[in-house]
């Protein structure tokens, strides 16, 4: 259930320039020999730190009543990424350029339902579950070897599978923080994009959870309520820029606070549709700047216990310019927000991440 990236690849993305070096001609790429355990744990023992892993689909947005699109974010994030140049600003050994989830099958099914008839919903949300047994199975054993994984494309459904994965191998529920302006709290009404957390939480997998720049307009009543006896809280972006009641870094300080409380480890979510004019499912004129969401992944990435980046919602299609406009602007702010991941990790403190399971 995992396509291996490879040198062909490689080869199609990357594009070199006589006296110039590109991250794409340094990163690692996966041994297509290799068992997948085998292979994780090589690259660990080489100093290895970083799994780029892509989701190119659309299933969960699209049975959440929303629009296709995120297929490609995976795409865009590779156009931009592998063509950025390579200087000592970055260790590139530190990067496997894993591959993608095999989703294919699934994508395809999907594309001939509407989800504007129940039934057809109905097999869309079946689709999303399967989706999320096949990332699950591929995250966990990189957790279990001690690396971050940074997984980029399809919707905020695979949120789910994330902290499935992590709160497994951890053997405790996760806290998470997500810059979003949707709480994806949905009732439990069949796997989507919208329900991704509430699921988490049902299953015991989601401990405590910190929505930043929630959009109190853009979620329903009943999702602030059961995201309330949750546990979970909100820094709405009203109370931010409309109210003016604290600025952002201090919504920043407060959700990196409430992410650190007990000994869980720490997801870090973010739907692109909470920055401003971002091509996405749901795009969005009243959001936060790139600038800001690089912010909240750089600073919580310096925490020891943040384990996982995932950037999802990202649809070059929904591009009002069309779909190159729509691939440069994703890949240019998935790329940038990557590498505030890998700076913030780079130089947090010392701390060792281990591949044995807390003890039960």
């Amino acid at each position: 259930m995992l396509q291996r990236f490879s040198t062909a690849e490689l080869n199609h993305y990357c594009q070199p320039r006589p006296g110039e070096t590109r991250l794409g001609q340094l990163v690692q790429l996966p041994d297509v020999k290799l068992p997948y355990p085998e292979l994780l744990a090589q690259h660990k023992a080489a100093g290895g730190q970083f799994v780029l892993l892509g989701i190119a689909e659309s299933i969960g947005p699209r049975a959440n009543l929303g629009l296709a699109g995120a297929e490609l974010g995976w795409q865009a994030f590779l156009q931009r990424f592998l063509n950025l140049q390579h200087n000592d600003s970055i260790a590139t050994s530190t990067i496997l350029l894993l591959g993608q989830i095999d989703c294919a099958d699934l994508q395809q099914q999907a594309a001939t339902l509407s989800n504007q008839q129940p039934a057809h919903l109905s097999r869309l949300r079946q689709l999303c579950s399967e989706l999320d047994q096949r990332v699950s199975a591929q995250i966990v054993p990189i957790f279990a070897a001690g690396l971050y994984p940074i997984v980029i494309g399809g919707g905020h459904n695979n949120a789910y599978p994330l902290l499935q994965a992590l709160a497994e191998v951890s053997k405790q529920p996760v806290n998470c923080a997500n810059l979003d302006p949707h709480a994806d709290f949905r009732p439990l009404e069949g796997r989507h994009s919208g329900n991704g957390f509430s699921y988490a939480s049902k299953a015991g997998y989601l401990g405590h959870y910190t929505v930043l720049g929630l959009d109190l307009q853009k979620n329903s009543a009943q999702s602030l309520v059961l995201l309330q006896q949750a546990g979970g809280h909100y820094i709405s972006y009203q109370h931010m820029f409309i109210q003016q009641q604290c600025s952002f870094q201090q919504a920043l300080d407060k959700t990196i606070a409430l992410s650190c409380q007990a000994s869980a480890d720490i997801a870090i979510e973010l739907d692109t549709d909470s920055i401003q004019a971002m091509p996405a499912s749901a795009l969005n004129y009243s959001g936060i700047s790139v600038a800001q969401a690089a912010q909240f992944v750089f600073q919580l990435a310096r925490l020891p216990r943040a384990r996982y980046l995932h950037l999802a919602e990202a649809a070059p299609a929904c591009h009002p310019a069309g779909l190159d406009a729509g691939l440069k602007q994703c890949g240019q702010v998935l790329a940038t927000l990557v590498l505030a991941f890998i700076s913030g990790k780079t130089i947090q403190p010392a701390t060792s991440l281990t591949s044995t399971p807390q003890a039960d």
